[in-house]
């Protein structure tokens, strides 16, 4: 049996940033398994490529919501990445730190350690972003840019905002959140920046780095207390290594309680359900389960061109070859254009409400297919839902798919801000501004006017935006899955270091957040080395 220091169970965001980070020094054999495969498509360097990835099964596993009546019994999609490079190879690319508070209360809850200003030195570290100030990192091997394409309509929607009262913020990962401008994107040259090109292209040619592509792992290994390695699967047969130093899951909020249920370590009675054998009772794993869900309120225009128009026929041919001469142009652009961070409520301290807004509309948001008219389209996200729902496997063979229920506006909380969210939204679109663009909105639709059919009209219609987190959630109590130094309760030698050990949700795209986890998980093992 080959035996390596550490194993990595996942070559997604946390799982690419570990094996960097554990392999600099040389002191360390680390292999990284990742059950995709490498990142070959043509489409992945291309920013707008995200709408072919989404529904390409060689880099989503498109996971399904189970049907809830809350959301009118719908099967909802909840990409996640497959491949080296995880969701980064298929993401909006849209980069946000969240609010300083929102780490906060991970260490008021119990996450020790892990609260805004300890965590703000790994976000520079990891930044290089060179339209910031000293607050930003600068030097970091993720490229952050600031979209480059600039639109009338855009523009004036940002003037309506200002005339509906809302400020301009140039820098909303700055010091406050709070207004609107153009989002910051993880691109390099007007090409998609995944943690593969930021941080395992180069650690690859390290001689005490080992990486498996298509090795779908089946189970953790146990012996006692303590984990000492994991087996997977590879052209057909079973493979198993030893960890003479820690297993770490990051494998992601759904595939993480996933593997450890499977491998005997959850709740009894979901192990018992599926004749499991009970391991390590731990009543925390697969709890906890909080994701973004969000409305999109969208509008004819008239008197311009969007994306609707300019990515089909000749006009995106011009823009394909604009691409690939100067690398500008649509096909630069990801899952939003504008951002609006505000509050639905004078009585706030920070936003609740996230905007993202496109010069583009969907006929099927699913499928990525666009409408045929011209079309703008605001997506409408409450920033820290308060509904929590659970991820547990449904049966003991590991490519059964778990069960996802997420509990979407079960939290009248939830219910409130989505509800001014949109209102807000409709607003600012019927602001001086904008009038010379608005032919009607399509949807909802000016009959939407009460707040019980803007609530009708998102759960016939919300979506996730893919932020799942929390199913592993760090902390000191009875329901939490991992301590501060992200070690599994009860057990030595496993550790879970990925967006599954975030304790609540952050303000925004939560990217961000999962590699200040990992860039601090991979400090803290190292500093315990060296202890």
């Amino acid at each position: 049996m080959l035996e390596f220091d550490y194993v990595i169970v996942g070559g997604g965001t946390a799982g690419c940033i570990l094996a960097n980070r554990l392999t600099e020094s040389g002191r360390f054999r680390v292999l990284m398994l990742e059950a995709g495969g490498e990142p070959k498509s043509l489409w992945i360097p291309i920013p707008a490529g995200f709408s072919k990835l989404l529904v390409d099964t060689r880099y989503n596993w498109r996971f399904k919501t189970q049907a809830e009546a809350n959301t009118r019994g719908r099967e909802i999609s909840v990409p996640r990445g497959k491949g080296l490079g995880g969701s980064t190879l298929i993401n909006g690319m849209i980069y946000v730190r969240g609010q300083p508070g929102d780490y906060d209360a991970w260490a008021a809850t119990g996450a020790k350690g892990w609260d805004f200003n300890t965590l703000k030195p790994y976000f520079r570290a990891f930044e290089n972003y060179a339209q910031g100030d000293a607050s930003r990192g600068h030097m970091g091997p993720m490229h952050i840019h600031q979209v480059s394409e600039r639109y009338p309509v855009a523009d004036a929607f940002l003037k309506a905002a200002s005339e509906d009262g809302h400020a301009w913020n140039r820098d909303y990962n700055g010091d406050d959140q709070t207004g609107f401008g153009y989002y910051q994107v993880a691109q390099h040259k007007g090409r998609r920046w995944s943690v593969v090109d930021g941080y395992l292209k180069p650690a690859r040619n390290r001689a005490n780095l080992h990486i498996e592509t298509d090795a779908h792992v089946l189970r953790l290994d146990l012996q006692g207390t303590r984990c000492t390695g994991i087996t997977y699967r590879k052209d057909g047969r079973e493979v198993s290594v030893s960890a003479s130093r820690d297993v770490i899951l990051c494998a992601g909020a759904i595939q993480s309680p996933q593997i450890l249920e499977l491998s005997g370590i959850g709740r009894v009675e979901v192990l018992s359900q599926f004749g499991i054998a009970v391991k390590h009772p731990l009543s925390g794993v697969g709890e906890n389960y909080i994701d973004h869900f969000a409305t999109r309120v969208n509008w004819r225009l008239k008197n311009t061109l969007t994306l609707n128009e300019l990515a089909r026929g000749w006009r995106l041919g011009l823009a394909v070859a604009e691409y690939f001469s100067r690398r500008t142009g649509i096909l630069t652009l990801g899952t939003g254009l504008v951002h609006g961070f505000i509050k639905t409520r004078d009585d706030m301290a920070t936003p609740d409400v996230q905007y993202f807004v496109v010069h583009a509309s969907y006929a099927n948001a699913a499928e990525r297919i666009l409408d045929r008219h011209p079309g703008f389209t605001i997506g409408v996200s409450q920033l820290r839902p308060k509904s929590k729902g659970s991820i547990h496997i449904q049966s003991s063979d590991p490519d059964t798919m778990p069960a996802i229920r997420p509990n979407f506006l079960t939290e009248e909380e939830d219910c409130t801000s989505l509800i001014e969210g949109m209102k807000i939204a409709r607003r600012i679109m019927q602001q001086p501004a904008m009038q010379a663009y608005v032919e009607e909105e399509k949807s909802p639709g000016l009959q939407t006017a009460t707040d019980e059919q803007w609530l009708e009209f998102a759960k016939d219609n919300g979506q996730t935006i893919y932020h799942p987190i929390g199913t592993c959630r760090m902390g000191e109590d009875e329901g939490a899955v991992v301590d501060s130094s992200l070690r599994v309760h009860g057990l030595q030698g496993l550790r879970v270091i990925d967006a599954s050990v975030i304790p609540s949700m952050v303000s925004g795209n939560i990217q961000g957040a999962v590699m200040a986890v990992a860039e601090r998980g991979a400090a803290i093992i190292l500093a315990e080395v060296d202890s």
